[in-house]
């Protein structure tokens, strides 16, 4: 029986061993690749330690696309966009939970189906609708067409089921407002789930690459990804900028995943709630 276990453990242990190599060895390469030319990237056998072209590749990065600039414009897009649409998609879901109105499970059921669609069916719509708006090569026609993000709306709304109706219910009953209920009572609630959603949000709209690349046509007002796309030649491709610009592409949603990593897991715990 101990040998059985041994052996059971060893294999648990290798195969968690070989997820966690095949979960961070690419990330490991990249960074690894930021710092080598493309030749060396490609060389047989590679090089799996950190060589010596990392400020060359970053200083090219910055002269090829200004890094500051693209990264300041994804920052400020990113952030913009997912304090509003938090707003939004909590209202949303906050309305569709805990108020009865006539159609809501018809819109609901509407608001499904959305999340069904291909984005890919609605960028000549949105882009006829922006130029009719005078927003082409503008921050607010990448920013506000997708605020109300069906899946977290989705979301929302089945955390916001969980929350006790006798506790709205005591809060009316003093005088309290909806405004006041909604701020004071439901939001500091569901603090869990608005971080999971944020998450989601902010993971959306950094990564968010066709649109912009669309309805964007100025390189001064360019997103990291659309950015980053550019350093793609038809004749030549430098691997080292391209390595370090992914790398750097991929710091700030680790370290908003890393900020709100425990109320990511609660609200992900939370929306498993059943009605």
């Amino acid at each position: 029986m101990k040998t059985q276990k041994n052996i059971s453990k060893v294999l648990l242990y290798t195969l968690l061993i070989a997820g966690v190599i095949c979960s961070i060895g690419p990330f490991y390469w990249m960074v690894i690749g930021a710092s080598h030319t493309s030749g060396e990237i490609f060389k047989v056998p590679p090089n799996f330690l950190p060589g010596s072209e990392l400020w060359t590749n970053l200083k090219n990065l910055d002269e090829s696309i200004g890094i500051l600039k693209v990264l300041g414009n994804s920052l400020t897009i990113t952030l913009i966009y997912t304090a509003l649409a938090l707003m939004i998609c909590s209202a949303s879901g906050y309305a569709f939970a805990k108020f009865k109105f006539k159609g809501r499970d018809a819109i609901f059921f509407v608001l499904l189906l959305a999340i069904m669609i291909p984005y890919h069916v609605t960028l000549i719509p949105l882009f006829k609708m922006m130029a009719a708006l005078g927003w082409i090569n503008t921050y607010q026609a990448v920013i506000l067409p997708n605020l109300a993000y069906p899946f977290a709306i989705f979301l929302m709304r089945q955390n916001m089921k969980a929350l006790p109706d006798s506790l709205l219910e005591a809060a009316r009953v003093d005088g309290a407002g909806e405004f006041k209920i909604f701020f004071t009572i439901v939001l500091p609630t569901m603090k869990p789930s608005l971080a999971a959603v944020a998450i989601f949000l902010f993971m959306f709209q950094w990564n968010n690459f066709l649109w912009p690349l669309v309805i964007l046509n100025e390189q001064d007002m360019y997103t990291l990804p659309v950015a980053l796309s550019s350093l793609i030649g038809l004749s030549k491709v430098d691997y080292g900028q391209l390595m370090m610009g992914t790398a750097i592409s991929t710091l700030p949603i680790m370290i908003f995943f890393l900020l709100l990593q425990r109320q990511f897991i609660s609200g992900m715990l939370g929306s498993s709630v059943k009605e």
